[in-house]
């Protein structure tokens, strides 16, 4: 339901969306000590891309091709550990790019061994396996600048050709997964992670189970690894949180889709709503929309946002963070005036299925600035907006996972100065003096238990 009304000027409104089903709990944000905190990095990596990726490579030209990357990968880690940095994360896909069919990404691929099952340091056992290479030197890369380092590849697992046509192994008699691999700070494989949440991916299969991979560090603990998709969805993403996973590695290439799932602007949300830290590491490349990458704590945010006309370069983002202790887990808007700025905005909600890119369901409570002055234009991705407001969302969710955003000008993260979650499942958003003009303010529910119906 949605209702408005005017009071001397200014717009008092409410957004309810009616559910049955409540939130045990408010969300609880307290920062912690600042003596204890680690230094973090993230890239976002200008990828070079093969640019025929549909015709099959020999082993070595595609071990060519990943290693012009990988060479890129290795002066930014030199930078990393000049400025301290104990753990730096790379993209998805940075390494051998994308848009592969099955069969020409084969030779890209290497046999990734469970460290869950296996203990290997592929620097100083380079001989244990063969068609290693990029492992190798991913391990020695974390080995030689002494920090752990997370990268994204793509894993070969033979499986068991069987008669029953349930089986999920495929024809050609293995998997093919986009993975993620973590290395310790003295080259040591601790953690890989198979993406469940696949988008329009011929080159990968999705893992027979979901997967929910950890790993632990010195410094900070415990965190979760997902990838790109996977952050819309309960599994693996959500799952990590309800074991009491306070901090996540998200390695994507995530073409922008304004005005609620900007890179950016989803990231915070996820950081902000989930109560967690989230090290986010994004392709850059203009042509498929993909840039945004940060490091973000529910107290926090550093991110960047690359702008039209920038150049088309990576960026090194570097922060300390605070250690997340793992226990821990009124309706109005006022616009301020600009000069003689004329801009449009609407108010929205929606419950339901989205179907635009995927296949999910939503309860979405959101103000976005429109395109033009009809009507007919709000929902058009804009990137820019002058108009600053003083607001307040609300909304009845009818689930606990809400993940809020504010948005402002050119990319520009806002803090909310308030968040509250109430028993009745009404989530409450507060903002005001923005520093920039209001492109985007979204509170983005997710019911996870409701994408199978």
């Amino acid at each position: 339901m949605l209702f408005m009304s005017l009071r001397e000027g200014t717009m008092f409104l409410s957004v309810i969306v009616f559910s049955s089903l409540t939130v045990s709990k408010a969300l609880g944000q307290t920062e912690p000590d600042v003596d204890s905190s680690y230094i973090a990095a993230v890239y976002e990596h200008n990828v070079i891309l093969n640019p025929d990726p549909r015709v099959p490579l020999s082993r070595p030209a595609a071990l060519q091709h990943m290693q012009r990357n990988l060479d890129i990968y290795e002066q930014q880690a030199a930078r990393a550990a000049q400025q301290g940095v104990q753990i730096l994360v790379f993209p998805e896909d940075g390494i051998q790019g994308f848009n592969f069919s099955r069969s020409s990404i084969f030779n890209y691929l290497e046999t990734i061994p469970d460290p869950q099952q296996e203990s290997w340091n592929p620097c100083t056992e380079p001989g244990k396996y063969n068609n290693t290479e990029v492992l190798q030197r991913l391990s020695c890369m974390a080995r030689r600048y002494n920090l752990y380092l997370v990268a994204n590849m793509a894993d070969l697992q033979p499986c068991p050709l069987k008669t029953d046509p349930s089986s999920s192994c495929p024809s050609d008699g293995r998997w093919q997964f986009n993975t993620n691999v973590v290395f310790r700070s003295d080259g040591l494989l601790v953690g890989r992670y198979h993406k469940n949440n696949l988008y329009f991916e011929a080159a990968f299969d999705t893992p027979p189970q979901p997967e929910i991979i950890t790993f632990d560090t010195p410094f900070a603990g415990r965190f979760g690894l997902i990838i790109c998709f996977d952050i819309l969805f309960y599994e693996p993403t959500i799952h990590l949180v309800t074991k009491g996973v306070r901090q996540l590695i998200f390695v994507t290439a995530w073409m922008n889709q304004l005005p609620l799932l900007d890179s950016i602007q989803f990231q915070h949300a996820l950081s902000l709503g989930a109560n967690v830290t989230l090290l986010a590491a994004n392709i850059r490349n203009d042509q498929m929309i993909m840039t945004g990458s940060g490091i973000y704590t529910p107290f926090s945010v550093k991110s960047h946002h690359a702008q039209k006309g920038d150049p088309d370069e990576g960026r090194l983002l570097v922060a300390r963070v605070p250690v997340l202790d793992p226990l821990l887990a009124g309706q109005s808007y006022r616009m301020i005036p600009q000069g003689d700025s004329k801009e449009l905005y609407a108010l929205g909600a929606f419950g339901g299925t989205h179907t635009v890119n995927g296949r999910y369901t939503v309860q979405v409570c959101a103000l976005v600035r429109c395109a033009g002055l009809d009507t007919s234009s709000c929902g058009q991705e804009i990137e820019e907006a002058e108009s600053k407001m003083d607001f307040q969302l609300e909304g009845r969710f009818g689930s606990r996972y809400v993940y809020p955003s504010v948005l402002a000008s050119k990319f520009v993260l806002e803090h909310p100065k308030k968040i509250e979650t109430a028993p009745d499942g009404t989530v409450t958003m507060k903002h005001s003096n923005m520093t920039g003009g209001l492109v985007t303010a979204c509170l983005y529910g997710r019911m996870y238990h409701l994408d199978n119906e």
